[in-house]
């Protein structure tokens, strides 16, 4: 494992297409810290993904410009300012900040991130934060670009394309509005014109990397050339579907989708034991309520000529409720800006 985040994380369910994740509980209290201080450590990892390197030891400098790096990301400093000034509990629907920094933000992404690094073994293919920092570039649509191999057959190779939510509601209903907006991202961006300019996108950051020659870490160059062996296999069907010598559909039998929705649930009220048998079970009935009705609003898009159909894509719906997003979110964000001051 890159972080070794099954300390934190407790699986739950891991079908091929459903991933049920939650933390857990040390003396009775949440281990909300305790998974903070795990998603900072892919911050290196995940800001600047392996473009100038693999970068299993890193100093503090490195740390700090990471920190920096995400917080230029339009619209992550004016949520910082809410979680952290406001002492009171916020819900998504009473803030006023565009949705999209909301529902998601770096973190979310970042959650994924860390799920897909860990426990689907991936490699990051490409950094938005990275390519934001260094050319203010837009990089693609998609939250996640990992490669690694595919979780249905071990003999193959895929490309993760992710999207994630995070999500709090007063109702309690959380989880269901971030399953609606998960289909929202699937109808919007699994289309033929969207998938092909964001492929001729990723395309252009086919050197965005050092080569060989320049790298200079000897612990970890064999490691190197082999993911920049991977990363050829992958641009090279890239160019090969924009000039038109690859189908779409022949790319898309490579493709797994990672969609994860981070939300708040009630389901941890009282709660001050994740082994305790009535939580175990209202876990086990919220999350298959949540994957229900993703499959029912999946089966609900019609087929278009000529388009990818929905219920055909490879994709794995990954369900990780919490108690609170704003103390989830507020323990990074402290965490994040002690780390870019430092």
């Amino acid at each position: 494992m890159a972080f070794n985040s099954n300390n934190i994380l407790i699986q739950n369910i891991s079908g091929a297409d459903l991933r049920t994740f939650h933390v857990g509980f040390d003396f009775g209290k949440y281990r909300n810290e305790e998974f903070a201080e795990k998603l900072m450590d892919t911050i290196v990892d995940f800001a600047f993904g392996f473009h100038t390197g693999i970068l299993k030891q890193y100093d503090r400098r490195k740390l700090k410009e990471a920190a920096k790096s995400i917080y230029k990301v339009k619209g992550f400093n004016e949520v910082k300012k809410i979680y952290l000034d406001d002492n009171s509990e916020i819900f998504d629907c009473e803030l006023k900040i565009e949705d999209k920094y909301l529902k998601r933000g770096e973190f979310g992404e970042m959650i994924l991130h860390l799920i897909l690094r860990d426990n689907f073994e991936s490699l990051p293919l490409l950094s938005k934060i990275h390519f934001k920092d260094t050319d203010s570039a837009v990089v693609h649509g998609f939250d996640i670009i990992h490669i690694g191999t595919d979780p249905g057959n071990p003999n193959k190779q895929t490309l993760f394309l992710g999207e994630s939510k995070v999500y709090s509601r007063k109702d309690n209903r959380a989880g269901e509005n971030g399953i609606d907006d998960l289909i929202e991202d699937i109808e919007f961006h699994f289309k033929k014109d969207f998938l092909l300019r964001e492929i001729a996108l990723i395309g252009k950051k086919k050197n965005a990397f050092d080569t060989i020659d320049d790298y200079t870490d000897l612990n970890t160059k064999e490691e190197y050339q082999e993911f920049l062996n991977k990363k050829k296999h992958w641009f090279d069907i890239f160019e090969d579907v924009e000039n038109g010598n690859k189908k779409l559909q022949e790319f898309f039998d490579s493709v797994t989708i990672p969609l994860i929705c981070t939300y708040q649930s009630k389901i941890f009220e009282g709660v001050t034991d994740e082994t305790n048998q009535s939580f175990l079970d209202a876990y086990a009935a919220e999350v298959q309520i949540l994957k229900a009705r993703f499959d029912e609003k999946l089966k609900g898009f019609g087929i278009d000529s000529g388009e990818p159909v929905k219920t055909n894509l490879n994709i794995i719906l990954i369900l990780f409720p919490i108690p609170s997003k704003k103390q989830l979110i507020s323990a990074l964000h402290l965490k994040l800006t002690a780390q870019q001051n430092a």
